[in-house]
């Protein structure tokens, strides 16, 4: 749910006013997940880029990237909170992300995120119980957003350490690794995601699955912050 916020993160600043103040949104909830260091520095900087977001759909209700911006700040809250209630609220709003573009491979990716971070979190019955997450469902939307995206690094990275946190035996998982390490990378997030695909396929040559999983874990949105 929320590890494909990295998705929305850090995509080429567009020129104009209004989505610049949406792209500070992202770097806001990009800084609170790569690099914020304990749980309540990170939910003051998502609180900011969701007060952001809301700032500017207030005056473009139909801005896309404030839309997908608002949803990912609801999921990370969520993360970090445990709040029952904020996860469903941002399913919501990745559904319509979706139903409003299938195409976006960005709101594909977000959507099958939330679910796999879900499974990841607790677990396959527990998950779809409290949640109605699902693996497969999961699997299916980043799938998508591979498809949808080329061969874009960004895509095929983040499906890989997303497989290998549930699963470090995927094969599926080290092949979108491979994909990652040789993709293209237009934007930063890119080269991040291909980066850390790289040091994944080292990790997968030693053959330790444990350190595999915990390595793909520490890799997505606020695997830094421990608890």
């Amino acid at each position: 749910m929320l590890q494909a916020a990295i998705v929305a993160s850090l995509s080429l600043a567009p020129v104009s006013t209004a989505p610049a103040v949406a792209a500070s949104s992202r770097d806001l909830l990009t800084q609170a997940v790569f690099t914020a260091r304990d749980k309540a520095s990170a939910l003051a900087q998502i609180a900011v880029a969701e007060a952001s977001a809301n700032a500017l759909l207030a005056r473009l209700p139909g801005d896309t990237d404030a839309l997908l911006t608002r949803a990912m700040a609801i999921g990370y809250r969520a993360k970090l909170t445990r709040s029952r209630r904020d996860a469903l609220e941002a399913r919501a709003q990745f559904e319509a992300l979706v139903a409003r573009n299938p195409r976006d491979p960005e709101a594909q990716a977000v959507l099958g995120g939330w679910h796999i971070d879900a499974v990841a979190a607790l677990g396959g019955l527990a998950a779809r119980g409290v949640l109605g997450a699902r693996k497969a469902t999961g699997y299916a939307a980043t799938d998508r957003a591979i498809l949808l995206g080329g061969d874009r690094a960004l895509f095929t990275g983040l499906a890989a350490l997303l497989r290998l946190s549930l699963d470090p035996a995927d094969p599926r998982g080290a092949i979108l690794a491979g994909q990652a390490a040789h993709g293209t990378t237009p934007t930063l997030l890119d080269r991040m995601m291909q980066r850390r695909a790289t040091e994944m396929l080292a990790a997968l040559r030693r053959g330790d699955a444990r350190f595999v999983q915990t390595l793909a874990r520490r890799m997505l949105p606020l695997g830094q912050i421990g608890g």
